[in-house]
């Protein structure tokens, strides 16, 4: 059964009736001036159907109600998210919610962040390392910076990794170093200098929300992202979460369809130019306010 599609959902006999997609966004066209207000009690709204609860409830049981009340308080506090597509923004945390992760943003794991009027899907590292646990098949799992001094040594074909943190000589991050174990005594380590971190932004940054806010953080996911996806097991959460990483997430997702077949890749929205510094198509000050990452454009 549907939950929702492009019609009005309407229950008679006591049960709620209830605007889907675009039906929500003409009755927030009608009511000017007070717009992000209108569109964050819609996202309550939604979240308040009888069937969206019970859809919450299959997927998170007795801790569905406090979940849902974290994504109302997450758009309350976010005046970006406000601005959004309401229907984008429940998608997006349902993925977070089928991964058992919070949305919370200054917890890390997983990030809803606005991008243009819809919501993207983010997972932090943590939430890497999180999935990464719950398969009980890692002994150890750990992504770090390195600051200069520290590197001793790194080849890339026999992935030998040396590093002496007695050797600090200062603050200044020059690299950052993946690493995991499995149950079974299977190794990995992975080692890129901020070179190979930068022009790797440059190439599949999407929105370059987190980067310039936290580029350490992200700089991180990429090292444990990329060695999770090529060596590491992973698991059906695992799989699911690299595929809708940095997605737009469409409203099947809502009705119990695979998240899979339920993504829309961002194309990269910005051009390299001559000194290497980007120019964003649709990100700015204005944009930031409110997000996880506020003050990144500074």
């Amino acid at each position: 059964m549907q939950i929702f599609d492009n019609q009005k959902v309407s229950n008679k006999g006591g049960k709620v009736t209830m605007a889907t997609n675009e039906s929500t966004k003409n009755k927030l066209t009608e009511r000017k001036g007070s717009n992000t207000q209108e569109i964050g009690a819609t996202v309550k709204g939604i979240l308040n159907n009888p069937i969206m609860k019970k859809r919450f409830e299959e997927i998170l049981k007795q801790r569905a109600p406090q979940y849902m009340s974290s994504i109302v308080n997450l758009v309350n506090s976010d005046t970006n998210l406000q601005k959004c597509d309401p229907m984008s923004v429940v998608a997006s945390c349902m993925v977070a919610a089928t991964m058992d992760l919070p949305v919370d943003k200054n917890l890390g794991y997983a990030w809803i962040v606005p991008y243009g009027t819809r919501a993207q899907f983010q997972l932090g590292y943590k939430g890497y390392v999180q999935l990464a646990l719950r398969t009980a098949q890692y002994k150890s799992i750990n992504v770090i910076e390195v600051h200069e001094g520290e590197l001793i040594s790194w080849n890339p074909l026999t992935e030998e990794l040396k590093i002496d943190f007695t050797k600090r000589e200062s603050d200044a991050v020059i690299g950052y170093a993946g690493y995991f174990e499995l149950l079974n005594g299977f190794k990995k380590a992975s080692y890129w200098n901020k070179e190979e971190i930068e022009k790797h932004r440059r190439k599949f940054s999407k929105s370059d929300f987190g980067w310039k806010n936290d580029f350490d953080a992200m700089a991180k996911k990429t090292v444990l992202r990329n060695i999770l996806s090529k060596w590491g097991i992973l698991s059906i959460d695992m799989q699911k979460a690299y595929t809708a990483d940095q997605g737009l997430i469409k409203n099947g997702v809502l009705n119990g369809e695979d998240v899979q077949g339920n993504v829309d890749y961002v194309e990269t929205d910005y051009e390299v130019q001559g000194d290497g510094a980007e120019n964003p198509a649709s990100v700015n000050d204005e944009d930031l306010k409110g997000s996880p990452f506020e003050g990144g454009n500074q």
